[in-house]
């Protein structure tokens, strides 16, 4: 007897009250722990196995990550795969997922992250654009020229933070024509003219070696982040997971495929 009470029953359902929810949020930590020691305690016998569920931007895990799953499971033939694509925010632990592949800073102090690589970032246009418009030099000569925004879940991304040669950080808001909050609407849209867009390196590397995209300021590029393997806060990761994360920044570390030039 716990001494609180944990359901509410009303004449058509139960409802968790907030010790209950507690309890099945602990409680299910709990579980995952268990199956974690227990798929542990198996595969130090055995190949690497098991369902490994993950989840990861879908432009992200279509152009990087998908091409290596195949190698993956080539190595640990006993893992099953569930890949889940999405820019939605997802709760790991609620949802059942091993781990998320997260771009950009970590909100959420409740997960645990490994680094993969770093996610660099870039201004860039078309030649087209800054034929008609001009080339920036600074960036102060930002102002007049058009961006082509990212709507993301914090809203309109109009302020561009930018470092500068000596160290130091400007921050430039940018007006704007069109906007969007999928990523590769805002790369057709700076390939077609539509102006200046702020740009993971991963994102558009194809455009940039082939022309199609020039850089804008890279003396002053935006500061980088991290692309992270974030998992729940557990005693154990099963080793299907480890062996994926491990296996991840083996293949995307050091020099990721979009920083080859070629």
């Amino acid at each position: 007897d716990l001494g609180v009470r944990l359901l509410h029953r009303t004449t058509r359902r139960l409802h968790p009250t907030p010790e209950g929810q507690r309890l099945a949020e602990r409680g299910r930590v709990l579980v995952q722990d268990l199956d974690a020691l227990a798929d542990d305690l198996r595969e130090s016998a055995h190949a690497v196995g098991g369902i490994l569920r993950m989840t990861m931007s879908a432009s992200f895990g279509r152009q990087y990550v998908s091409p290596l799953l195949p190698e993956f499971q080539a190595r640990h033939p006993r893992v099953h795969i569930s890949a889940h694509l999405s820019d939605d925010l997802v709760d790991l632990v609620k949802q059942g997922f091993d781990l998320a592949i997260h771009i950009g800073p970590l909100d959420d102090s409740g997960l645990v992250a490994r680094r993969i690589t770093d996610n660099r970032r870039t201004l860039a246009a078309s030649p087209d654009y800054l034929q008609r418009h001009g080339t920036p030099r600074t960036p102060d000569d930002l102002a007049g020229h058009a961006g082509v925004l990212l709507m993301g879940r914090d809203g309109r991304q109009d302020v561009w933070q930018l470092q500068t040669p000596e160290g130091g950080l400007v921050r430039v808001r940018m007006q704007s024509r069109f906007e969007s909050n999928f990523g590769e609407l805002i790369r057709d849209a700076a390939v077609a003219g539509q102006g200046i867009a702020l740009h993971s390196y991963w994102h558009i590397a194809e455009e940039l070696r082939n022309g199609r995209l020039v850089e804008v300021l890279p003396d002053y590029p935006p500061p980088t982040s991290q692309i992270n393997a974030v998992m729940p806060a557990r005693q154990l990761q099963p080793p299907r997971v480890r062996a994926f994360v491990d296996f991840l920044q083996e293949r995307l570390g050091e020099v990721p495929p979009w920083e080859l030039g070629g």
